[in-house]
């Protein structure tokens, strides 16, 4: 059985709460959590770069996963946005019933 509902991550700069308002405003997504300055170190063009990242936690269902991707690439400034998905194998079933009903309105 392949899980309905997914958690996507994605790393923005300024432009997260932006973004995050977005995907929920025209329900993609249920909820987006964003996570305080994180600091991430990745390789980029050959070279190790240091930046701070605000971290997405978009709560939502799969088959809205490449409406959220594209949603993403529109307002992100990056040339290269990190958009992951990973699947929730399990969950309170209340909560997993809003996403849901959240994502469908």
């Amino acid at each position: 059985m392949v899980p309905e509902h997914i958690l996507v991550l994605c790393a923005c700069g300024s432009e997260a709460e932006e973004i995050a308002a977005h995907l929920v405003d025209r329900n993609l997504a249920a909820c987006v959590n964003i996570s305080s300055p994180v600091r991430s170190i990745y390789r980029w063009q050959g070279k190790v770069e240091s930046a701070p990242e605000w971290l997405l936690t978009v709560k939502t269902r799969r088959e809205r996963f490449e409406d959220i991707s594209a949603a993403i690439q529109s307002l992100h400034s990056y040339e290269l946005p990190e958009i992951i998905a990973l699947p929730i194998t399990a969950g309170f079933a209340p909560y997993l019933k809003w996403i849901t009903q959240s994502v469908n309105e």
